[in-house]
């Protein structure tokens, strides 16, 4: 395509796009979802499936509302809003194939800080009958060891003070929560998609902390009265880059300011549990079930914990894809074993997965190249995710004397990555909301091989346990003495 030929991507000139387009009218949208944290997951996946939904004439009173309460989504409404809050999402096939789809079921986006009212009165709406979140794991602002809300972080704090307009999901769930009880306005469901086991519980439990810090009867009445449903998602999507932007012009002829691309694999597990009702999810894919635990536990320790495993590894090994890494055959084999001899052995059966089949798909998954995901993406913000899907692992492990040898060493990869150079001494930018302390513990790794593993707001007792300690000193000792392919050798050789 030729500069010329491209269109922008807006609502009048949807008839000039040569690629799937809504087939709905736009303008019969109605607000029936308000979602906290609009980026590139959730407009690959919760919004996908409402759009499909709405191309079968379903759901067009569930359209769906972004808030944006960060300064990084005043870019996001900006783009949204001179795209009539279109966008493409292009699924990456393996073998090259592209498979663009204009996406029209987010109708609106509201940065929270130019009008928090409007956002407060959206919300309290008797047509706003699900509230969204996919705020990130560190986003429910919990301790990593007492497991509870931090009501002393600063933003929360100031949402707690007396006649305070809410800056924060948890204050502006709360006080419009407030204002439908007042009102008689039976509540919304809160729907959390983050990568978390019991998402639903954990969001349950912060905004309920939350709202009872403010009014201990308002927090009361959320909890016997707000549903908050489990759910597990899944659908790898990497970060928008330029070069993304490019190829939506010249592949496809759009000008899109801030396109979308993502694997074909897609699920969604949600438990159905809601006040208000729900879209018919299930007709478009959505696994409705009654338990989500199976499949959550499932996916967090053999996928996630997996990316975790190709990060520190792959980026010391010089590596900068996860299609690079996991086709290494060392990263290759750490993958598989750690999920067939540490991970598998920890779950319980998962109704209608083929447990092999399912991992076969992951390995399958990471190799695609055309994603081009970046270690960087899977190795930012460490301490919320290797607490939450590696380590109930090796717990677990300890418990029923299974193998935890390749935990251990992806344990101890992170320690290496953490110290914030690669193996040729360039500088490894870490990004984690604990960065600093994390670092200063790894900068002493060489001296006290223990350091960082000392951190019991990440580790909790670990440091206290001899089996697991014996194959983390011997991992980073391999990293440090000779490199992180030796290290992975050296763990794949132990029975």
């Amino acid at each position: 395509m030729t500069d010329t030929a491209a269109i922008a991507l807006n609502e009048a000139d949807l008839g000039e796009i040569r690629v799937p387009t809504p087939s709905y009218d736009r303008s019969a949208v109605t607000t029936g979802i308000v979602h906290f944290g609009l980026g590139n997951f959730h407009r690959a996946h919760q919004a996908m499936y409402v759009d499909h939904l709405m191309n079968e004439g379903k759901a067009l009173d569930w359209g769906i509302t972004g808030i944006g309460v960060m300064p990084r989504d005043a870019q996001m409404r900006d783009v949204l809003a001179a795209q009539d809050h279109l966008y493409t999402l292009v699924l990456k096939h393996p073998d090259g194939t592209l498979e663009p789809h204009v996406i029209g079921s987010i109708h609106d986006f509201l940065y929270a800080p130019d009008d928090p009212e409007k956002v407060l009165a959206l919300m309290a709406s008797p047509s706003t009958r699900i509230v969204s979140l996919t705020v990130t794991e560190g986003g429910y602002n919990i301790d990593h060891v007492t497991g509870r809300f931090v009501l002393s972080a600063p933003a929360i704090v100031a949402d707690l003070a007396v006649g305070a307009a809410p800056t924060t999901m948890f204050g502006f769930v709360t006080e419009a929560l407030r204002r439908r009880r007042t009102a008689g306005v039976a509540p919304f469901t809160v729907m959390s998609c983050d990568n978390i086991q019991g998402n639903g519980d954990t969001a349950n439990q912060t905004i309920t902390a939350f709202a009872t810090a403010k009014d201990a009867e308002l927090g009361a009445w959320i909890e016997a009265n707000v549903a908050f449903p489990n759910s597990m998602v899944d659908r790898i999507t990497p970060v928008t880059f330029d070069a993304d932007r490019q190829m939506v012009h010249d592949e496809f002829g759009i000008d899109d300011a801030w396109p979308v691309v993502a694997e074909p694999f897609e699920q969604w597990v949600l438990e159905d549990h809601f006040t208000l009702g729900r879209p018919p999810y299930q007709d478009a894919g959505v696994q409705v079930v009654d338990d989500v635990v199976p499949y959550e536990l499932m996916k967090l320790r053999l996928l996630n914990a997996s990316h975790q495993g190709m990060a520190y590894f792959g980026i010391l090994s010089g590596f900068t894809y996860a299609h690079e890494a996991s086709t290494d055959p060392l990263i290759a084999e750490l993958l598989r074993r750690y999920m067939d001899e540490e991970a598998t052995p920890t779950l319980d059966p998962v109704p209608g997965i083929d447990l092999d089949d399912y991992k076969a798909t992951l390995m399958e998954r990471f190799g695609n190249p055309a994603i081009r995901d970046t270690l960087a993406r899977l190795a930012a913000e460490s301490s919320d995710r290797i607490p939450k899907w590696l380590l109930p692992v090796v717990r677990k492990n300890l418990e029923t004397g299974g193998p935890l040898t390749l935990s251990a060493a992806v344990v101890a990869s992170w320690a290496r990555y953490d110290e914030a150079v690669d193996e040729k001494g360039a500088p490894i930018e870490v990004v984690d909301q604990l960065r600093v302390e994390l670092m200063e513990a790894a900068s002493k790794n060489r001296d006290d091989d223990l350091a960082f593993l000392r951190n019991r707001e990440v580790f909790g007792d670990l440091v206290d346990e001899p089996r697991f300690v014996e194959a983390y000193r011997r991992a980073l000792a391999t990293l440090h003495g000779d490199s992180a392919q030796a290290a992975l050798a050296e763990a794949l050789a132990v029975e």
